[in-house]
């Protein structure tokens, strides 16, 4: 909040002797210096609580940067020396001047939707899961399945790794409750969802729920805002699984939602009201062909699969604006293919979708950088930050009605394959 601004009354005249007055004015400046004094200790105190607990209390951004990646001169497909990947948090608090609070060593992967961290409400921890590892030496290394998820203190200064929890293989999506209770992470290699248990900072592993064969590739989550649901993505077997929460338990109902083609990524409106799947087409990788966004009706009975969006090539991220009238999904366009491939595109997109109850339509269609894959809203939902893997920036958005005005560039450390805004 602004600081207010105050007066102090003058000093009334008296008319006294000189000596008096003399006196008088003494006094005053006496006053006036033990006021200034406190001020400044008070001043000093407030400035070292907010140093200490900035990071906790601000709105906040987690970007997960994989250093591993890369390309050559041809465009093709390289892997990079491992041990570099990184952890960004960010004070989005003022929307239109991002500040980098820390940036951390940690293990990440942009395999996998950019789904695998998240912010706990509190602001307390963020949980960062990681699904593939290097293994072997040299230039020739392998990646092969994790089984990690990193519990980081956000109100430690800086930021730092609080813990780790151990879960099925490959752990990719991941999801907080809005009660900061419990947690799900997908397992790609189990076809299994791991529950989390939280209690401030130590977070625990207390159910495994199968969900599918590990060939359906059990890949993202989401959870509606009452706790009481929660969907996950089933890309190879081109399903939604739908789960039952109640308390500390939760089932598989055993009843899948068809969607289209590779659902990758998974959302649910403020209103928990609607959930749409980003169909990724082929995969996880472009091929040139328009791909979709599936939408759900969470309110009918039974939930059923209610519309199908076409959108551009790829889409992997996807994110519901706060104020629940837009969501946009993130499509890479073969911007992270060779120049002389036919379906290539030197920018991603944003395609930018309008929600008007549960009328889901396409309004606007944005360019950003190369290889897009995460995005988040400002916590007012007035500004959009999408994350460019290659160009190892954020495109920043202003959201002006249904439309989405490009104002610049933000530099990162690394290379942003997964990103969200907390709490979520």
């Amino acid at each position: 909040m602004p600081s207010k601004a105050y007066r102090y009354p003058e000093e009334r005249r008296r008319r006294v002797s000189k000596d008096a007055r003399t006196l008088m004015q003494l006094y005053a400046e006496g006053e006036m210096l033990r006021w200034r004094i406190g001020c400044l200790v008070m001043a000093a105190a407030a400035m070292g609580v907010a140093l200490v607990s900035g990071a906790a209390n601000a709105q906040i951004m987690i970007i997960g940067n994989d250093e591993k990646p890369g390309w050559d001169a041809a465009g093709k497909p390289i892997l990079r020396e491992p041990g570099h990947d990184t952890l960004s948090i960010i004070d989005m608090s003022k929307p239109d001047a991002l500040r980098i609070i820390a940036t951390i060593p940690l293990a990440n992967s942009i395999i996998g939707p950019p789904t695998n961290l998240a912010v706990s409400p509190s602001r307390d921890i963020a949980l960062v899961a990681n699904s593939v590892v290097p293994d072997g030496k040299g230039p020739d290394y392998k990646l092969v399945s994790d089984d990690k998820v990193y519990v980081i203190d956000l109100k430690a200064n800086p930021p730092a790794i609080a813990g780790t929890v151990t879960t099925g293989k490959r752990p990719s999506g991941l999801a907080i409750s809005a009660d900061g209770k419990f947690a799900l992470v997908t397992n790609r290699d189990d076809g299994t969802i791991s529950v989390l248990s939280i209690a401030g900072k130590e977070v625990k592993v207390t159910d495994t729920v199968s969900v599918g064969a590990a060939a359906d590739n059990v890949s993202a989550v989401a959870i509606t805002p009452d706790g009481k649901r929660a969907l996950a993505t089933k890309p190879s077997a081109n399903k939604i699984a739908l789960l039952t929460i109640a308390g500390d338990k939760v089932t598989y109902d055993k009843r899948d939602l068809p969607t289209g083609i590779f659902p990758y990524n998974v959302v649910i409106s403020p209103d928990g009201k609607l959930a749409l799947t980003a169909d990724n087409g082929n995969n996880g990788a472009s091929d040139g062909n328009v791909d979709a966004v599936s939408v759900i009706d969470l309110e009918a009975n039974p939930v059923r699969v209610i519309d199908h969006i076409a959108v551009a090539d790829s889409p992997e991220g996807l994110v519901f604006s706060p104020k629940g009238n837009l969501a946009v999904s993130i499509d890479a366009q073969g911007s992270n293919f060779p120049k002389d491939t036919w379906f290539h595109h030197p920018t991603g997109a944003v395609s930018v979708l309008k929600i008007e109850g549960k009328e889901v339509n396409l309004v606007a269609e944005v360019p950003v950088g190369a290889f897009p894959e995460g995005a988040v809203f400002s916590a007012d939902g007035e500004y959009l930050y999408v994350g460019n893997f290659i160009d190892q920036d954020l495109t920043v958005l202003k959201v002006e009605g249904d439309q989405l005005v490009d104002k610049g560039r933000f530099k990162l450390p690394g290379h942003p394959a997964s990103m969200r805004g907390g709490p979520q």
